[in-house]
């Protein structure tokens, strides 16, 4: 990163806010790869209070947080996948590279996999200069 590292803090702690994550959460981390920004994720743990837990964690989670780049498969059979690792009322925060950078994943492509696992757009926020993060909801069930 460039520029004012504290700045560049309170960014990235701002971003993690917006998507939904706060204190006390369990956050299990799925897509990892050398390409990830370590600054976002130092902020979500900040925040959260405690180490992001890896794919092999098998506890139920608050938020399933996942990197995703164009190429990595299909979207929606992960989306899928990730809701049964997730509490009640628990989100996915889904990180995509940010137009115009390497691996960029449409945006109609987010929508379509996340209706079609039954999820909504929920919000999003950039990340950092390479990464942005959508925040996705069960959809609410009405009475």
């Amino acid at each position: 990163m460039t520029g004012d590292s504290a700045t560049e803090n309170v960014a990235t702690e701002e971003a993690a806010s917006k998507l939904g994550l706060a204190a006390e959460q369990i956050v299990q981390e799925y897509g990892w790869d050398e390409d990830v920004d370590e600054d976002f994720r130092r902020s979500v743990e900040a925040l959260v209070g405690s180490e992001l837990e890896d794919e092999d964690y098998t506890g139920v989670v608050d938020v399933a947080l996942l990197w995703w780049r164009d190429g990595d498969g299909d979207l929606t059979d992960a989306l899928v996948d990730t809701l049964g690792t997730l509490e009640d009322g628990g989100d996915i925060v889904l990180v995509t590279p940010r137009p115009g950078q390497p691996e960029e994943v449409d945006p109609s492509e987010v929508d379509e996999a996340a209706r079609t696992a039954g999820l909504h757009t929920s919000g999003s926020a950039m990340c950092s200069d390479a990464w942005v993060g959508t925040r996705l909801a069960a959809r609410k069930t009405g009475r």
